[in-house]
């Protein structure tokens, strides 16, 4: 896997000034190339409490018999949900959120010697969505594709081990939930596993593609004009998204506005991407989603992209409906090709 998505950074190298962060600790008022400006569409408000309470993401239970259906309905109405049952041990999500701390605890200088290369796809860095905005986000995120350890050795030398070997099992956990969650995804489509998997150029039943990516967002002297993550979609099939304790994950409910995803304890928050949206034909929409920031505490997150191997080919399926394809067919390494030079222009690209 890495070695193909990796040839799609490669190809759209960014430049320094996107990819080293700010040295939150060094400042003490928001630095004007971090002041965002309120657009109407887009504006920072949030809901009350009495909203909120009308308008609140769906929350599954795995377990449950009509999980699917769930599923599907959430999917077409909001583009995303809240899963419990799943069946990640709460103890290795503590561990992974305590090494995540670990990591962005660390000084700037010392995390600069994980910094992400120019053409890379892991390591330390800013967002790679920050050189199609004017202005810089507040947040630093830490990209693990495969191992850590080429990194994780550069932060702790002598001490690198306990954080690899968390973020190993946690990817080897998520990578089963995903499975999982998958085959629930086509149910939910009326589509066959089979159909799926003969409709792909696939590299066995157990290739995909994933990354996990650590999210920072330190206490921001002035949250209202600061941004933690511009608004965005998810490139892949679907995001798993673990957040701490701390609210900021946000989901644009069209015709309502933004919607918080409160944490939920033991529950992750998962995200329909761009290629569930081509592989559904529109049905399940790539959700729009963003993080805002606070003035007190320090939120993290870890999220966790799956799809397919990079020479599959995803296109529309209908199960057992006929219905024109909206969308043509794509490999996931021309998407993640065609998302990294035009980001949320990529996906009308593909309408027919």
């Amino acid at each position: 896997m890495a070695s193909t998505l990796s040839q799609v950074y490669m190809d759209n190298p960014l430049p320094l000034n996107h990819i080293i962060p700010l040295d939150f600790d060094s400042v003490h008022s928001l630095p004007e190339s971090h002041v965002w400006p309120h657009f109407d569409d887009l504006s920072f408000g949030t809901y009350s409490d009495n909203q909120t309470q009308n308008f609140s993401i769906p929350v599954i239970d795995l377990m449950d018999p009509n999980a699917a259906q769930l599923v599907g309905h959430a999917c077409q109405q909001w583009g995303a949900f809240q899963l419990t049952s799943h069946g990640l041990p709460s103890s290795l999500v503590n561990l992974v959120e305590s090494q995540t701390r670990r990591l962005f605890a660390l000084p700037a200088h010392e995390k600069m010697k994980a910094l992400r290369l120019p053409g890379g796809g892991a390591g330390y860095g800013q967002a790679r969505i920050s050189p199609f905005y004017p202005k810089f986000m507040w947040h630093e995120g830490f990209t693990i594709m495969g191992s850590a350890v080429d990194h994780a050795s550069k932060l702790w030398p002598d001490d690198y081990n306990g954080f690899c070997d968390a973020m190993e099992d946690y990817q080897k956990k998520m990578k089963e939930l995903a499975e999982k969650l998958l085959l629930i995804f086509l149910e939910s489509l009326d589509i066959s596993e089979e159909d799926y998997r003969t409709t792909s150029v696939q590299r066995g039943p157990d290739a995909c593609s994933s990354a996990l990516q650590l999210n920072s967002y330190p206490p921001c002297p002035d949250p209202n004009r600061a941004m933690g993550l511009a608004p965005h979609t998810d490139s892949l099939l679907f995001t798993i998204v673990h957040q701490s304790h701390t609210s900021g994950l946000q989901i644009l409910r069209e015709g309502v506005g933004w919607i918080t995803a409160f944490p939920l304890e033991g529950a992750l928050v998962i995200n329909v991407g761009d290629l569930l949206h081509v592989l559904s034909n529109g049905r399940y929409r790539s959700v729009l989603h963003r993080a805002v920031v606070n003035r007190a505490e320090h939120r993290i997150s870890a999220a966790y992209f799956y799809g397919p191997p990079p020479d599959s080919v995803i296109s529309p399926l209908s199960g057992q409906q006929e219905v024109v394809p909206c969308y043509r067919s794509v490999s996931v390494k021309e998407y993640a090709d065609l998302k990294a030079k035009h980001k949320e222009k990529a996906l009308s690209l593909l309408r027919l």
